[in-house]
């Protein structure tokens, strides 16, 4: 295969799929519960394929020369592996040592550099809402008012760089950010992380998380001050274009976009997103991203995100 059809298919270039197997320790033969095996450089591309666009998968027959059963297996087995070893890097902020107080000063000044108003915002949260298809049960809880759809909820924490650094859920979809926020236990995780005694460190989200003493959003209403209008300008056109690594996900693993092939009972639909978002970090290190080139950082390296 040439190498922009490598990168087209599976996202990363040839010699990078070499470098990211064997930073996510992908074993070098892989042999699943039905017997099915193959190397573990094509298990990770299998992984890759199957989620890069929504293909069936009789139709990955042809191109992996496995049958149907073989490849989802197969992909399963990695998407598990993947997770089960490097899942806790978007669950705790405490587990990410590079996170330190000297990438946070580096991360307040990139967005300050922007026109931002606060000073020592690092970060910004969001709730992200991904459609499934609707299920067979509990339809209620997972449908959203709001989206009108039914959906899953995560919670999202992203750094100018376009590393996502916490992702925590799935919620079902009816729930609130705030309700998610007060249930995820991330403001703990900021009190640790981000509190010095001569300073502190803030995240920026919308008007749902509400105001703290590490987290901030824009001032409410029509009848604010032209001062507190400026400020929530300034921090709006900041927090938009960190959005782009939200969206960068979707854009480079199509099939979690495909809502009629996310079903609950059928797949580990949350398994793979959170996967996915661990690769989409990982291709952001690679070759960067939108919101990196907006702000103008660069993040760590790949082996210093995977804790190597």
């Amino acid at each position: 295969m040439e190498d922009k059809y490598v990168k087209l298919n599976f996202r990363f270039q040839r010699e990078d799929l070499i470098r990211l197997a064997v930073a996510l320790g992908i074993p070098e033969q892989i042999k699943t519960r039905s017997r099915h095996s193959s190397g573990g450089l094509e298990g990770l591309c299998i992984l890759l394929r199957r989620l890069a666009y929504p293909s069936r998968l009789c139709d990955l027959e042809q191109l992996f020369r496995r049958s149907a059963t073989s490849i989802s297996e197969i992909s399963n087995y990695v998407n598990n592996h993947i997770y089960r070893n490097h899942g806790y890097l978007l669950r705790d902020l405490g587990n990410l040592p590079w996170l330190n107080r000297e990438k946070l000063s580096a991360y307040s000044n990139s967005i300050a550099a922007k026109g931002a108003a606060v000073q020592n915002c690092w970060g910004f949260i969001d709730g992200t809402a991904r459609p499934i298809c609707r299920p067979t049960e509990l339809q209620e809880e997972y449908y959203s008012g709001h989206k009108r759809v039914h959906c899953l909820k995560y919670q999202s924490l992203i750094c100018p760089d376009g590393i996502i650094v916490s992702l925590l859920g799935a919620y079902s979809g009816r729930r609130h950010d705030a309700f998610i926020f007060g249930q995820s236990g991330l403001y703990t995780q900021l009190e640790r992380k981000c509190t010095f005694p001569d300073c502190i460190y803030v995240i920026y989200g919308d008007q749902a998380y509400g105001i703290r003493e590490l987290l901030l959003c824009p001032y409410p209403g029509r009848g604010i001050t032209e001062q507190q209008q400026n400020f929530n300008l300034s921090m709006s056109v900041t927090r938009q274009a960190v959005e782009w690594g939200f969206q960068k996900i979707i854009s480079q693993f199509a099939f979690l976009d495909f809502k009629k092939n996310q079903k609950l009972l059928l797949q580990e639909v949350e398994l793979m997103f959170k996967t996915a978002v661990l690769l989409c970090n990982c291709h952001t290190i690679l070759y960067g991203s939108e919101t990196a080139q907006f702000f103008n950082i660069e993040p760590v390296s790949l082996e210093e995100y995977l804790n190597l």
